[in-house]
């Protein structure tokens, strides 16, 4: 489960660079402050928890090893729990 949660908090954070790169005008380190101080901090982190759902998706249809069949559920609960603990900052950043 420590993979899976490791791997959905770096998923969330691709997700929300991959979004500023893309969609921002500005840099990265700009536009992080700016989320702070205007208030859609949340929002990004919302974005960013998008990837999480094809990486969720991905442990529970895949079968990465034939020897370890009952690991990737464990994984996506990984994801699930850091997928929980976005939401969980988004309402910290909204409210």
């Amino acid at each position: 489960m420590f993979k899976g949660f490791l791997l959905g908090i770096i998923a969330n954070c691709i997700g929300i660079y991959l979004y500023v790169y893309f969609f921002a005008p500005y840099s990265f380190e700009t536009m992080m402050e700016t989320a702070v101080e205007q208030g859609y901090m949340g929002g990004l982190i919302g974005l960013g928890a998008i990837l999480n759902l094809l990486l969720f998706f991905f442990f529970l249809t895949t079968k990465l090893f034939k020897f370890k069949k009952a690991a990737q559920p464990y994984e996506a609960r990984g994801v699930l729990m850091a997928t929980i603990l976005a939401a969980l900052a988004v309402l910290y950043f909204e409210f």
